[in-house]
């Protein structure tokens, strides 16, 4: 009984706070092959005579089949740190919200807010949006080591979807503390990167499907490179913390990318179709599909290329330790009331990695997705997350 009245209770307040926003909007279903002219080109796929549907499929087969090529990239040769001051980048409407902002603005023009570095460079994927295309990391340095040879260690941290450009902050901050650099990476389309004619940073997942593909890709290129700047300023040990859409982008990236090897998935999930059709915080986006005429299976396959589900086998080729690096090691953290990852989609990650033999530890948060970011919860999820962290770095470093 008791049982009961929580888990309603919880339902509720998941509810209340992913509906709490008025600016979600349903878009029109767009195909977005223009998003993937490159891919196309490159591969020649003979998408003649295909409906829209049909060829976003074969490309999505294409781009699992041929994953290493879709992931490729070219290292960026205008790495730069930049000093300005920090802005919010609010994604929503609320009081709260425009409170702080206007705080923050109010400390530049009042000359009590202090810089930060932020490390710039140009993405590897091009898209129409100039902002979108130069990449922004806030750099948070840990002081030097005094101990003898201890090796060098940072960590890539990427916040939810919709995210301002303070959330996650304090993290990083802890991190130093444990003798962790870290770069809090803003996502494409995201607070600094977002397009002008946007509230939110819808453009990152929404109902024109080769965007968000590409979106992905790009997102996948820009923590590869964010990695290669790390090894150049001679770091030797990596990590990367994903929360949400963070976690799908940053299991993907490490699928790819042997140098992380401690790896913090704050809620995980499967496939990235069942998200946007099972989600409440993707309601609008299903909306549009369903008014396309577009099922669940079918909204599968569509983003079956960006998928974390699709590279778990690659993840494992990647984890076992080897002479040049040592074993990954993963956190995969998921809610019991989870209404935006359905947790069995989550435990179906979970089950992945036990049947890998993946090494790896698993969490469960008596809440949901929108309430880990609520007392008591986020405290309890913060603990594990830097209990990890912490954890691993030192065995890294042993």
């Amino acid at each position: 009984m008791t049982s009961a009245l929580y888990a309603n209770w919880m339902t509720r307040w998941e509810t209340a706070l992913t509906t709490r926003d008025t600016n979600r909007i349903v878009r029109p279903v767009e195909w977005g092959l223009d998003w993937l002219g490159d891919w196309i080109g490159s591969r020649n796929l003979a998408l003649d005579g295909m409906t829209e549907i049909e060829a976003l499929l074969a490309i999505n087969r294409d781009i699992v089949a041929n994953a290493d090529a879709f992931y490729a990239y070219r290292t960026p040769t205008d790495f730069r740190l930049e000093e300005r001051h920090p802005e919010l980048f609010p994604t929503n409407v609320r009081p709260e919200t425009l409170a702080h902002d206007a705080r923050v603005k109010q400390m530049v023009a009042d000359g009590t807010a202090e810089k930060a570095q932020f490390l710039r460079f140009t993405s590897p994927i091009r898209t129409p949006y100039p902002e979108n295309d130069q990449v922004n990391a806030r750099w948070y340095p840990a002081p030097e080591h005094k101990e003898p040879g201890r090796p060098r260690q940072a960590i890539l941290v990427l916040p939810q979807w919709n995210a301002d450009a303070f959330s996650h902050n304090v993290l990083c901050t802890l991190f130093n503390r444990f003798g962790v650099s870290a770069l809090r990476l803003s996502k494409p389309f995201h607070d600094i990167r977002r397009p002008a004619e946007l509230e939110r940073s819808d453009y990152a997942v929404s109902s024109n499907v080769g965007r968000t593909i590409a979106s992905c890709r790009q997102a996948v290129l820009d923590i590869r490179s964010c990695l290669d700047w790390l090894e150049s300023q001679g770091y030797e040990h990596f990590g990367i913390l994903g929360t949400s859409l963070g976690s799908c982008y940053g299991f993907i990236a490490s699928a790819f990318d042997a140098r992380l090897r401690v790896n913090a998935f704050n809620h995980v999930s499967t496939w990235f179709g069942d998200v946007c059709w099972t989600g409440q915080s993707t309601r609008h986006i299903r909306a549009a599909y369903e008014q396309a005429g577009i099922d669940q299976d079918t909204l599968r396959e569509l983003f079956v290329g960006v998928s974390p589900a699709s590279y778990i086998d690659r993840f494992a080729c990647k984890a076992p330790e080897t002479a040049a690096w040592p074993r990954k090691r993963s956190l995969l953290i998921h809610a019991r009331y989870d209404l935006t990852f359905l947790r069995e989609y989550s435990l179906q990650v979970v089950q992945g990695f036990a049947e890998r033999d993946l090494d790896f530890e698993e969490h469960c948060l008596p809440c949901g997705h929108y309430t880990t970011g609520e007392t008591p919860f986020k405290y309890i999820d913060g603990y594990w997350l830097g209990s990890f962290v912490y954890r691993a770095f030192k065995a890294l470093r042993s």
